[in-house]
């Protein structure tokens, strides 16, 4: 049965407003508003109480998923719990009211912020300098990789390919080609992390970078990143780490220490800030002294008379990559959440990152393939193969954990494993809902050997059932509200 819209609850003379008079003579309206920007009939509105309204856009929210509701075991896109007092402070209207165009005097509040914060960054991060400019984590990524394209260039030399782990992040290969560069991929070895060996074979003269995810993408920490970073540094080339992951290594790792030149953060993976939705996002990048002249302008400094300003004075700057400072709202919301924890704090949510992604692997370890032996960190990462040998693959997993009440992992990714259902529960979860979690997977592995209809006629208690998500992709509309085509979305797909 399709939901009903607004217009289906509409009734003739039920009113949920009430407006004043209008204080503007008829005359007067016939001279403000042209004949041709004149209704030539009464508008269609539907007519409903107050009640009626409210209640109706409250059912329509309960049917959708949000972190807010319930677990989002999203690998390697760390959707976790996003503090309420971090809300709370980037609303007040001192930060939310600010122009980008007020004068450097006016703002001082939030300059001292955003120094601060990339303070904190360079102290978690080990590195010289942080740039809080770009406006996302791939955006950080091709920031970094202009500076590295910006470094080679001042040495003399042009160089056309980087390396990229087939366990890295999903944006890498795109940001580094619309630096210009060639991606290589390097093999990850038997254990998933990258080879010294390989590595080594395929550093010559044309190589700029190596851009590495540690932990990568399968959960794994790259034990041989300062290996790595020497094999890079004698061939001339620079070492590039993707910090999406550093929620497992707060107060435990500095990336500058292992021989990284560049690296980038996602605040809302690592600090907390909203993520999905198309934004704003934030994607702080940090540098070691080789790469500091090359960061975007301008940068927020702290003069001599103890007051906070702009420098634009940097002539190997890459330039300008965000047409204000990057999204103020979330550097305010990473620095509420820095502050809150502290160090220790800090240090605990990596701890209990890695904690809570190891329980997972424990108790689903033996119902599902694991392709790679070892504890993980943030995250752990399955092979539906067995289910599939049952005719069930992971994507019908994913569809019937809707049944469940659980957003589905992320699936097919990394794509070194097959059938991959790769999930991160972040800190922010409880064991109780971590159980919950485990047992609903382990029903649906019950389910693939003993009655996988169930599982392939999957979801069956959502709004709207399986669709045919190649006709979707064929013919996608965009335009079609759920309200007004659940039941024949349903029946068509």
């Amino acid at each position: 049965m399709a939901e009903k819209t607004i217009f289906d609850l509409s009734v003739a003379g039920r009113r949920g407003v009430s407006l004043p008079e209008c204080d503007v003579p008829e005359k007067n309206l016939e001279e403000l508003l042209p004949v041709w920007a004149r209704r030539k009939e009464e508008a269609r509105l539907p007519e409903l109480s107050e009640v009626d309204v409210v209640r109706h856009f409250v059912r329509l929210s309960t049917l959708n998923y949000h972190v807010d509701k319930g677990l989002y075991p999203l690998g390697s896109c760390t959707m976790k719990h996003n503090p309420k007092i971090n809300e709370a402070t980037a609303r007040r209207p001192q930060f939310a009211g600010i122009h980008p165009h007020a004068p450097e005097r006016t703002v001082q509040g939030a300059l001292r912020l955003m120094s601060e914060l990339a303070g904190y960054l360079e102290e978690v991060s080990g590195m010289k300098r942080v740039s809080l400019q770009p406006a996302a984590g791939a955006q950080g990524e091709l920031t970094g990789m202009l500076m590295v394209r910006a470094w080679h260039t001042k040495q003399g030399r042009v160089r056309s390919k980087v390396i990229i782990p087939d366990s890295a992040h999903g944006t890498n290969p795109a940001s580094l080609a619309i630096a210009g560069y060639e991606p290589v991929v390097l093999a990850s070895g038997a254990d998933g992390l990258v080879d010294l060996q390989e590595l080594e074979r395929l550093v010559d003269q044309e190589v700029a970078a190596l851009m590495v995810t540690n932990p990568n993408t399968l959960g794994l920490y790259e034990f041989n990143l300062p290996a790595a970073a020497e094999i890079l540094h004698r061939a001339g080339a620079l070492l590039y780490m993707d910090g999406a992951n550093l929620n497992a290594l707060l107060g435990r790792v500095k990336p500058g220490r292992l021989g990284v030149d560049v690296m980038h953060f996602n605040l809302h993976k690592t600090f907390s800030t909203p993520h999905g939705g198309g934004g704003p996002g934030s994607g702080p990048v940090g540098v070691n002294e080789k790469l500091e002249p090359y960061l975007p302008v301008p940068l927020v400094v702290k003069n001599s008379d103890g007051r906070f300003g702009f420098d634009w004075d940097r002539p190997d700057s890459i330039g300008k990559l965000h047409g204000f400072l990057g999204n103020f709202g979330m550097l305010v919301r990473a620095w509420v959440y820095i502050r809150m924890h502290g160090a220790e704090g800090l240090k605990r949510v990596s701890e209990m990152a890695v904690l809570n992604a190891n329980y997972v692997k424990r108790r689903l370890t033996g119902a599902f393939d694991l392709p790679y032996e070892g504890d993980c960190l943030h995250e752990c990462v399955f092979s539906g193969d067995r289910q599939k040998g049952l005719g069930v693959r992971t994507l019908d997993i994913a569809k019937r954990l809707l049944d469940y009440g659980f957003h589905a992992p992320t699936i097919y990714f990394p794509l070194i494993v097959h059938e991959a259902l790769m999930i991160e529960p972040t800190e922010t979860e409880s064991p109780e809902t971590l159980d919950a979690f485990c047992e609903a997977l382990l029903a649906i592995g019950r389910e693939a050997r003993e009655n996988p209809e169930t599982v392939l006629n999957s979801p069956v208690t959502t709004p709207v059932g399986r669709l045919n998500e190649g006709k979707a992709a064929r013919e996608l509309n965009v335009c079609c509200p759920i309200l007004l085509s659940v039941a024949g979305a349903a029946e068509s797909g």
